[in-house]
């Protein structure tokens, strides 16, 4: 009897030992929601971040506007939210589903091709809107109503048509091919972008998220894509830089910027600005003290470190929207 009731203890304290360790070596699984121009730095941060903490790190890429909608449409559970227009987070989230964001990085618009693409050895800054007018050149961009790349690449369009002085740039490259259409009201540009924009896929591409336009590039199925200068680099296109004034990348040209605006079909009116990416916590975030250190390595100086080196300029120190409002750890990291 005895020795069974000894066998009976050290299966008992094997079975409390092996439930402590699970619990021990269970990992905090961390939602992200995040534009998909973020997937290469978010990678690498995931890497560094997972080796120094207990957390799984589940990236979840998409098109900004897609992302922020997860959680105010179909209230799906975030920890993070990091999006390609920061604006997006204080007009689709604040105050409902945030208090604050992060800016935390640059970017600017490029026209992403390979050698393979036609007239490749031509294009230049002064001439790619007559290339990619030209009736064999098939180009892409995302769509505007669910990627801030996408609404981005046409308002580039209708900035190039104030930088040159050709007034027929928008018609033949945008308005010749799709339903997204371009008026001048109260003195800006105004694009509408229908929830169809029914593209002539002779010509165009438009995709849900400006990662879908990778492949399509590879596989030389388009010569061109509207792109972010990060993802460019960081797939090894070749890429041609846009004048300042329309590229989105500078702040000094902002009162140029803001002559374009796009209304999407959802009723939201974005103004043209200078590329600034932001970064939250939901309200709804499961674990929001895990996440508050993922943001910090974000943007720390070894998270500066990964966007720097992938093509993608830091903003040092990271913006804050309302150093009041968000958490305690990160406000030494930032600045109003």
């Amino acid at each position: 009897m005895r020795k069974l009731v000894l066998v009976l203890a050290i299966i008992l304290v094997i079975l409390v030992a092996g439930g402590l360790a699970l619990k021990i070596t269970e990992k905090t699984a961390l939602k992200i929601f995040h534009a998909g121009s973020l997937t290469s730095p978010f990678e690498d941060i995931e890497r560094g971040f997972e080796s120094e903490h207990n957390v799984d790190v589940q990236l979840e890429p998409s098109g900004s506007v897609e992302a922020i909608k997860k959680i105010t449409e179909l209230h799906k559970p975030a920890d993070i939210v990091a999006v390609a227009d920061y604006s997006l987070i204080s007009s689709m989230m604040i105050p409902d589903y945030a208090d604050w964001y992060i800016q935390f990085a640059r970017n600017q618009m490029v026209i992403a091709y390979t050698g393979g693409s036609k007239y490749a050895s031509e294009i230049d800054n002064q001439n790619w809107y007559e290339i990619l007018g030209r009736s064999d050149v098939k180009f892409g961009f995302s769509d505007p109503n669910s990627d801030p790349c996408g609404y981005r690449a046409v308002m580039v369009c209708q900035l190039a048509e104030l930088y040159y002085g050709d007034q027929t740039i928008f018609n033949n490259l945008i308005e010749s091919n799709t339903n997204i259409r371009a008026s001048f009201e109260n003195n800006k540009y105004s694009i509408e972008a229908p929830e169809n924009p029914a593209p002539n896929t002779g010509k165009i591409r438009i995709s849900g998220m400006e990662m879908e336009l990778i492949s399509a590039l590879e596989l030389g199925t388009i010569d061109y894509f509207f792109i972010y200068r990060s993802v460019a680099v960081q797939q090894g296109f070749k890429f041609l830089e846009l004048p300042l004034q329309i590229d989105l990348s500078r702040v000094e040209y902002e009162n140029t910027y803001k002559n374009v605006e796009v209304r999407l079909s959802a009723g939201k009116t974005v103004t043209a600005r200078p590329i600034v990416y932001g970064i939250t916590i939901p309200k709804n975030a499961q674990h929001a003290d895990v996440a508050i250190d993922f943001v910090e390595f974000v943007i720390n100086e070894t998270g500066q470190g990964i966007f720097e080196n992938l093509g993608q300029p830091p903003i040092i120190p990271a913006v804050a929207s309302d150093v009041s409002k968000i958490p305690e750890e990160l406000r030494p990291l930032v600045s109003s």
